[in-house]
C-alpha cells in the first residue's frame, strides 16, 4: 500500500501551526440544505465546549457537495444561528465545494493503491440486484461484481468509483458516549466515493477533510453511526490517524417521535423569533443529554469547566418546551438588563417601534422582567410606552371607567401638571394623596389611572409606569381618558 503524501489546502493550513498540531480539534460540519436545527445546535455546542475546555480548536465546515439541495440561504441561516448562539469558531467557515481538486487527488490515490475501483454497473442492474436480494430476504448491498476488474483509466464507459472495503475482520468504534460499537466488515458493502460525473460523495469528503484538518474528535449525531466504520476503513487505507468518535443520541418530541417541525420551533432562529435568549437555549441544550450532578443553571464558563463527553447520556432525550420557557424566564430575570435590552431591541423593532421614542430599554426590562417569560411577550406588553393606543381594553374600561372616575383623573391631571421633577417616588405620593383627598381606596385611583395611560389594567407598579411614560405622554393620555369617560357616561 502506498503511503499518503500529506497535502493541506491553503485555507486549512492556518490552524495547523507548530503549536497546535497535536491539540484537540473538533468540528461542526452541517449540510446547507435547511436551517440550523436544534439537534445541530446541540452538536455544535458540545463540539465547541469540548474544544474550549481543552484549549483546542473549533472548526466550522460547510458540507455543500450536494449541489442540488445546498443553498446560500441555508448557509446564511447556519452562520446566523451560530452567531446568535455565540458559538464562535476558530477556523472557517470552510466549504467543501472549494476542494474538489483535493478530493479528486485522494480518489486517484485510492485507485492506484488498489483500495478503490471503477464500477460499470448500470442503475438498472443495481435495481434488479436489489429487487432479487429483497425477494430473498437478504440485506440489499452491492455484490462486488466489478471489484476485481483491472484498473483501466482510459475506459470511457459510464462508471463510478467504489471503495474496496475489507471483507474480513471487524471495525470497533471506541465511542466516547455509547461505548465500543463493533461492526463486521462483511456487513459493509463497497460504497461509492465518486459519482459518475466525478464528484465526490459524503463519506469520502468527510474523511479527507477530517484528515487534512487533523480533527481529533468527531462529535456528531448517532444517525452517523452507520457511516463511521466505513469512514474508519477509508482512513486506515490512507494510513491516517483515526479521530475519536462521540455519537450523540437523538432528540425526541414529547410524543416520543424524533423532533421535527410538527413539534413546534426546531429552528434555532425560530427560538430567537419567539423571544428566547440565546444563553437560555444553550443552557437547555447542554442539559439535553448531559448532566453535572443536580445543577440546572450553567453559565458559559461553568459549561466549559464541567463538560465531559463521558458524562453524556447514551439514550435519547426529550425536548420539553415548558422547561425551556422556565429557563428563559430565569435568564430574563437574572441577566444584565443591558444584555436583555439588546435582544429586546430587535423585537421592539419587529413591531415597527423606534425605541428612541420612549424610555430606555434597560429601564423597560427592569420594569417588565418579572411578569414576562419571553422577549416577544415583553415587547408586546411595552408598546404603550412608545406608541399611543387607539382603544382601551373593553373589560378594563368597563370596570374602571365608571361614573366619577373622570373627576379622579382630572384631579391627578391637576397634580401631575404641577410636578417639575418627574420622579417615581413623587408620583407615587401624589396618587396616595389624591386617594386620601377624595376618600377613595387606592385601587379606585390607581386602576383608572393605569387604564388611562396604558389602555389596560395590567402594567408594572403605577409609579414605575408613570416614570417610564414621562410627563407629556401621561398628561395627554389622562386628558384623552377624561374626554372618553364623559362621552360614555
Amino acid at each position: 500500500m502506498l503511503l499518503l503524501k500529506t497535502f493541506i489546502p491553503s485555507d486549512y493550513a492556518n490552524h495547523l501551526s507548530d503549536n497546535n498540531i497535536m491539540s484537540i480539534t473538533t468540528r461542526f460540519a452541517p449540510s446547507p440544505t435547511g436551517y440550523l436545527h436544534v439537534g445541530g445546535a446541540r452538536t455544535a455546542l458540545f463540539s465547541w465546549l469540548y474544544a474550549r475546555k481543552h484549549g483546542g480548536q473549533f472548526i466550522l465546515r460547510i458540507e455543500d457537495t450536494d449541489l442540488e439541495r445546498s443553498t446560500q440561504e441555508s448557509v446564511d441561516a447556519i452562520l446566523q444561528g451560530m452567531t446568535w448562539l455565540g458559538l464562535e469558531y476558530d477556523q472557517g467557515p470552510f466549504y467543501q465545494t472549494h476542494h474538489f481538486d483535493r478530493y479528486k487527488e485522494i480518489i486517484q490515490q485510492l485507485l492506484e493503491q488498489g483500495d478503490a475501483y471503477y464500477c460499470y454497473c448500470s442503475k438498472d442492474e443495481l435495481e434488479q440486484l436489489r429487487t432479487e436480494q429483497m425477494a430473498n430476504k437478504e440485506k440489499p448491498r452491492y455484490n462486488g461484481k466489478c471489484r476485481h476488474l483491472p484498473l483501466q483509466a482510459e475506459d470511457e464507459r459510464e462508471r463510478v468509483v467504489r471503495f474496496k472495503n475489507p471483507i474480513d475482520d471487524v471495525v470497533t468504534i471506541p465511542d466516547l458516549v455509547k461505548g465500543d460499537i463493533v461492526v463486521a466488515n462483511k456487513e459493509l458493502d463497497d460504497l461509492i466515493i465518486a459519482r459518475g460525473d466525478g464528484t465526490p460523495t459524503y463519506n469520502l469528503t468527510v474523511v479527507v477533510d477530517d484528515m487534512d484538518m487533523q480533527v481529533t474528535h468527531v462529535i456528531r449525531g448517532d444517525d452517523h453511526i452507520n457511516n463511521t466504520p466505513r469512514q474508519m476503513n477509508i482512513l486506515n487505507a490512507l494510513s491516517a490517524a483515526l479521530p475519536k468518535y462521540a455519537h450523540l443520541p437523538m432528540i425526541l418530541g414529547a410524543d416520543g417521535a424524533r423532533l421535527s417541525k410538527r413539534h413546534g420551533a426546531v429552528s434555532v432562529m425560530q427560538f430567537r423569533d419567539d423571544g428566547y435568549l440565546p444563553e437560555a437555549l444553550l443552557n437547555y441544550l447542554v442539559r439535553l443529554g448531559w448532566s453535572h450532578g443536580d445543577q440546572e443553571i450553567f453559565s458559559i464558563d461553568e459549561m466549559i469547566e464541567f463538560f465531559e463527553l463521558e458524562n453524556v447520556n447514551g439514550s435519547a432525550s426529550t425536548f420539553n418546551m415548558e422547561k425551556l420557557l422556565w429557563l428563559n424566564h430565569h435568564y430574563i430575570m437574572h441577566s444584565d438588563p443591558a444584555h436583555v435590552a439588546r435582544h429586546l431591541s430587535w423585537h421592539i423593532g419587529q413591531l415597527g417601534i423606534d425605541p428612541t421614542e420612549g424610555p430606555e430599554l434597560i429601564e423597560v426590562v427592569k420594569a417588565q422582567r418579572e411578569r414576562c417569560k419571553t422577549l416577544v411577550e415583553m415587547a408586546a406588553a411595552s408598546i404603550y410606552f412608545y406608541k399611543d393606543f387607539e382603544c382601551y381594553d373593553e373589560k378594563a374600561a368597563k370596570k374602571n371607567f365608571t361614573q366619577g372616575s373622570d373627576e379622579v383623573l382630572a384631579k391627578l391631571y391637576e397634580e401631575f401638571s404641577a410636578v417639575t421633577y418627574w420622579n417615581g417616588e413623587i408620583l407615587h405620593h401624589i396618587v396616595l394623596n389624591v386617594a386620601e383627598t377624595l376618600s377613595l381606596g387606592l385601587g379606585k385611583v390607581a386602576q383608572p389611572l393605569r387604564v388611562a395611560v396604558c389602555g389596560s389594567a395590567v402594567s408594572p407598579a403605577i409609579d414605575v409606569t408613570l416614570s417610564l411614560l414621562g410627563k407629556e405622554k401621561t398628561l395627554n393620555r389622562l386628558q384623552k381618558a377624561i374626554e372618553h369617560i364623559k362621552s360614555v357616561n
